[in-house]
């Protein structure tokens, strides 16, 4: 690091520095990703219940709903459902809006981790653009279910703002609201059988 170069590292739980504006691969740890996952609330934390809805819950939600969308889908793709919002582990969640806000700067950070993540196990840097559209339905739905369940918005203007849901995708799922240690074993468990299947 040259002098006068603020430090974009972050030491990790597991002793990774990763550095946030260059992340390589060999400094991601799944363990990492798992605990910031579930202590990262959706939201901004403005969820009804004891616990916050965290961002490792969601990605287990999601994983489900792309898995009754895409019933053929390989674990590969599966995984990358599950990891859909990794990044977040570091750099937290922001609601679209504000995302839209902080412009292209954030985007551009979200996909070199994203990247990183992805070459960590296994999967293509980049997502495919059919991939990716799946995915982001199943993450629309998963929000919808949220905003109506947790969150206090009503169908109609979750609806608008998330798109209007067939009950098909989401019948017989509730969205869990569990403490964060739960949440976390629970996304380490499912990442392994994904990585066991291969």
């Amino acid at each position: 690091m040259s002098r006068g170069q603020p430090r974009a590292w972050q030491r990790m739980l597991s002793g990774r520095r990763l550095d946030l504006l260059d992340p390589t691969p060999i400094d991601i740890e799944i363990e990492d990703i798992a605990h910031g996952l579930a202590f990262v609330a959706r939201w901004n934390g403005q969820t009804f219940g004891d616990y916050p809805y965290s961002v490792a819950e969601h990605s287990l939600l999601v994983e489900t709903l792309f898995a009754r969308l895409v019933p053929k889908a390989t674990p590969a793709q599966r995984l990358t459902a599950l990891l859909h919002d990794a990044p977040e582990y570091v750099i937290g969640d922001m609601i679209s809006p504000v995302k839209a806000a902080v412009g292209p700067g954030y985007e551009d950070l979200d996909q070199r981790l994203a990247s990183a993540i992805h070459i960590r196990f296994g999967l293509p840097a980049l997502v495919p653009a059919p991939l990716k559209r799946w995915i982001k339905k199943a993450d629309k739905i998963s929000a919808w279910m949220e905003a109506t369940q947790i969150a206090g918005f009503s169908q109609r203007d979750a609806s608008r703002i998330f798109g209007c849901q067939d009950g098909a995708a989401i019948e017989g799922l509730d969205v869990s609201l569990r403490p964060p240690s739960e949440v976390r074993q629970d996304f380490l468990r499912r990442h392994a059988m994904l990585m066991d299947a291969l």
